[in-house]
């Protein structure tokens, strides 16, 4: 995607967050979202990170005045940096030089392991109230939420080999979840995923070694999975 496309896509999209009102992403705005886009940021991953801008504005209350795009920023690059972290991309970027590390962010700290878990169940409540799992994942659900509640009790206290022992059994938990639904996938579905999943690895595919590359277009599909369902990420990192 040309720059200016990659910018008019998240003006429309920034457009329809602050519910029609045209905030257009010019001068200093334009220079910010280009670098997202020299950076390799995959439109969706930008989408993304301006939706969670939005989800915590709107739970301040009424909105006063219309959002610029500079104030997603923050957001936009935390869910870029998990991005990459999830598919191995952390030391890759299209904007480097070769030293396989320039113009990367820094990773940001992440929510304490409690805190991760008490959010983990909240969305896994709000996704089966919505009705984006459907009947076939309620035995598995009931199961998830009844270890995700004992995680929870004991999380607090745990160190060392305890607490990494808990992480492995999230990441169990995740990863039986994300396959779940990706069985309940038709083969339709299925395709148009790998292919959006492809697009968002374009940029960095002729750096990437064959094997590496692989991992990274299995774990891209796992996010697009986990997006489609609203499945929240279990696994602790």
């Amino acid at each position: 995607m040309e720059i200016a496309e990659y910018c008019r896509e998240i003006e429309t999209h920034l457009c329809r967050k602050n519910d029609g009102h045209l905030i257009r992403v010019t001068g200093p705005s334009f220079t910010l979202v280009a670098g997202w886009a020299a950076q390799g940021v995959p439109i969706k991953i930008a989408f993304a990170g301006i939706d969670r801008y939005f989800e915590r504005y709107y739970r301040k209350g009424p909105r006063r005045r219309p959002v610029k795009i500079d104030f997603c920023e923050a957001d936009v690059l935390d869910v870029f940096d998990e991005w990459r972290r999830a598919t191995g991309l952390t030391a890759a970027s299209p904007a480097s030089d070769g030293d396989g590390d320039a113009q990367t962010p820094e990773p940001r700290r992440g929510p304490s392991l409690p805190a991760h878990l008490e959010r983990v169940v909240m969305r896994l409540s709000s996704a089966r109230a919505g009705g984006t799992l459907g009947e076939a994942f309620d035995d598995l659900i009931d199961r998830v939420a009844h270890h995700l509640d004992a995680a929870r009790a004991e999380a607090r206290g745990l160190r060392g080999e305890a607490r990494d022992r808990l992480i492995e059994r999230l990441a169990a938990l995740d990863r039986e979840l994300l396959d779940h639904a990706r069985v309940a996938l038709d083969p339709e579905t299925r395709r148009a995923m790998e292919r959006e999943a492809e697009e968002e690895l374009a940029p960095f595919r002729m750096s990437m070694p064959a094997e590496g590359y692989a991992r990274a277009r299995e774990s891209a599909l796992d996010r697009l999975v986990r997006e489609r369902f609203r499945l929240p990420t279990i696994a602790f990192h």
